[in-house]
């Protein structure tokens, strides 16, 4: 369990972070056209439980991935901080 998280821990801090921009900004974005298209509002820290309803279910539907592990773990701490944010600043 451990190697999950320290493996999400690097990917939502280390390197991809630094290649994909700010995590708040980079969710305001998708959850600013999701809301668009979809009609309905979104708000960023619901984009990443969505994407992390996907990994679940690539996880329950095809074979064992690790990876759709550590992007679960990584999205619900980004929904996390996210939702934390929200709280502190309104």
């Amino acid at each position: 369990m451990k190697d999950i998280l320290e493996k999400a821990l690097s990917l939502v801090t280390g390197d991809r972070a630094e290649q994909h921009g700010d995590y708040i900004k980079t969710h305001r974005k998708v959850a600013a056209l999701w809301s668009a298209f979809l009609g309905v509002e979104i708000s960023a820290s619901e984009v990443p439980l969505m994407l992390a309803l996907l990994k679940m279910v690539r996880a329950e539907q095809g074979k064992y991935n690790p990876d759709d592990y550590v992007d679960l773990a990584g999205y619900g701490a980004i929904a996390g901080a996210i939702a934390r944010d929200a709280e502190k600043h309104g």
